[in-house]
């Protein structure tokens, strides 16, 4: 049994080093994907119209959503509030018993 525990904490930390991983490699293709496309806006307009930053900003939303996702950081709905709320609502519920 102890053995299963263990194996199951196993498999969740070679998941989550898989997750951080790919979203190490996707921050590093940000950062060679903008930097190869900022050299080519350059080169093309010397920044008249600086069309990369569209790439850069649609692109860095999804890549801040992604870290959000790997590293579990959810200011508004964390651990801390789940149990603020969960015992909040079972007060509610021995005080009125509406859940019935």
């Amino acid at each position: 049994m102890e053995d299963l525990k263990e194996q199951h904490r196993y498999q969740r930390a070679k998941d989550k080093v898989i997750e951080i991983k790919k979203f190490y490699n996707d921050l590093i293709s940000f950062i060679v994907v903008v930097t190869f496309l900022a050299i080519l806006n350059y080169w093309i307009n010397e920044w008249r119209y600086a069309w990369f930053l569209w790439v850069v900003l649609g692109w860095g939303i999804g890549l801040i959503f992604h870290a959000i996702k790997t590293f579990d950081w959810n200011p508004l709905f964390n651990k801390d509030w789940e149990e603020r709320k969960i015992k909040e609502l079972m007060k509610d519920d021995k005080n009125t018993r509406k859940w019935e």
